[in-house]
């Protein structure tokens, strides 16, 4: 089980016994604040544990959704607008300046783990407002997910989605032309 810094003063009681613990191997460090009694954790569980407010987007939520089989070379992190920059080399961060954070969120469990994501129809959204910045191959491969699973996707929350967010009329009309 993954423990923050202050999970582990309560536990511990001490800095030096988190070190002893740590030194021992009864306690794993995996990053500054960042603990767990197991030897291995997944990086979607650290990412969680150190990012609890932050949300799994773009590249990150399209492979953990099925849409795509590429692996991101990153973790895709959306967090709001006034969130400290995440300086983790292996994190891209997005930060979210329309308060939507929460707006198509939910929890999914991915390799044992319960991650934060977009869901399919929020992703869609966030697809198309993102075009420009993907790769043709890739916008296309996720598109044709897309088009695969029109009977899956709920399309009035879709709608809903982006009422709520910025280009709802060049999405919904992106969406009728490539999807629908």
């Amino acid at each position: 089980m993954l423990y923050s810094y202050e999970e582990c003063m309560k536990k511990y009681h001490s800095d030096y016994r988190i070190k002893q613990a740590v030194k021992d191997g009864t306690l794993y460090k995996y990053a500054p604040g960042i603990y767990s009694d197991r030897k291995y954790e997944s990086d979607t569980a650290i990412i969680r544990k150190k990012y609890p407010k932050a949300v799994f987007t773009l590249n990150s939520a399209f492979y953990y959704q099925g849409l795509t089989d590429t692996i991101p070379s990153y973790y895709y992190l959306a967090t709001d607008k006034d969130a400290a920059k995440i300086t983790d080399k292996n994190v891209k961060q997005i930060f979210d300046n329309y308060n939507s954070l929460d707006i198509g969120v939910e929890i999914k469990r991915y390799s044992g783990d319960d991650i934060r994501l977009f869901s399919k129809e929020r992703l869609l959204i966030e697809l198309i407002r993102n075009k420009n910045k993907q790769p043709f191959d890739y916008y296309k491969e996720i598109i044709s997910s897309y088009r695969r699973m029109t009977d899956e996707l709920d399309f009035m929350l879709v709608e809903e989605y982006a009422e709520k967010l910025p280009k709802t009329k060049s999405v919904m009309e992106t969406i009728q032309m490539e999807v629908l």
